[in-house]
């Protein structure tokens, strides 16, 4: 039997990377990382420790890169607490060139510990509004990033890397959620979708259930037709 490949998978602890995460696994030994970068969700970074355990993550390393988030300024509304949270796509939801940096990072890791492969959760979906998720960014961030240790590849001390998303597999939010669900079964209400740190009801914090993240979940899970167990406060 083929020894299985790695991967490295960057996994917010969101619906889209914990699904593409799953789908990997089923073939590939996954190392698993994920970003502090001044985000207000902090409760995601959780949520990916707990997937960490579930997908029997060969590794699991969360890399604070807060500061960040003084370079953002007031740049996005993820990391910006001041701004509101809109329903529907607004630029403010764009944090700048938020994949390349972890995709660079993530691949530096890869190539360190021979990963073959880098992943993150962008699926068609995110095409429209964010560049970062396009098949084209992808494919120039790939080309470059080999390039930038093509002489250790020469050498043969490193091996090039293939980056991948759900949006280069031609994959959309539901058809994702459904590859997940299989593997996941009701864990997957255990993600973390909501760009709020939550709404605390019962001693227990919900999804907000208005920002423009939970309500694509919403809608992603009624796509599928998978009964949506998530608990929103509205």
């Amino acid at each position: 039997m083929p020894s299985r490949q790695s991967a490295v998978c960057i996994v917010s602890g969101g619906l889209d990377s914990v699904c593409y995460a799953a789908h990997l696994a089923k073939d590939h030994d996954i190392y698993m990382i994920t970003f502090v970068y001044g985000q207000r969700a902090k409760r995601e970074i959780s949520a990916a420790r707990h997937f960490a355990k579930v997908l029997k993550a060969k590794d699991h390393k969360i890399v604070d890169i807060g500061f960040m988030k003084s370079l953002y300024g007031k740049s996005n509304a993820l990391t910006d607490k001041s701004q509101a949270l809109s329903a529907s796509f607004a630029q403010n939801l764009v944090v700048p060139i938020r994949n390349a940096i972890f995709i660079t990072i993530a691949s530096a890791w890869a190539m360190s510990i021979n990963a073959k492969v880098v992943a993150y959760g962008a699926h068609t979906g995110d095409v429209l509004h964010y560049a970062d998720c396009r098949p084209e960014f992808l494919r120039s961030m790939n080309e470059a990033l080999n390039l930038a240790d093509s002489d250790s590849m020469a050498a043969g001390n490193r091996q090039e890397i293939r980056i991948l998303s759900p949006a280069i597999d031609g994959l959309d939010k539901s058809s994702l959620l459904k590859l997940g669900h299989d593997i996941l079964k009701d864990k997957i209400f255990l993600t973390w979708s909501c760009y709020s740190n939550g709404v605390k009801a019962g001693g227990k914090y919900l999804h907000c259930g208005r920002c423009e993240s939970c309500i694509n979940r919403k809608r992603a899970f009624i796509s599928a037709n998978i009964d949506d167990k998530t608990r929103y406060a509205a």
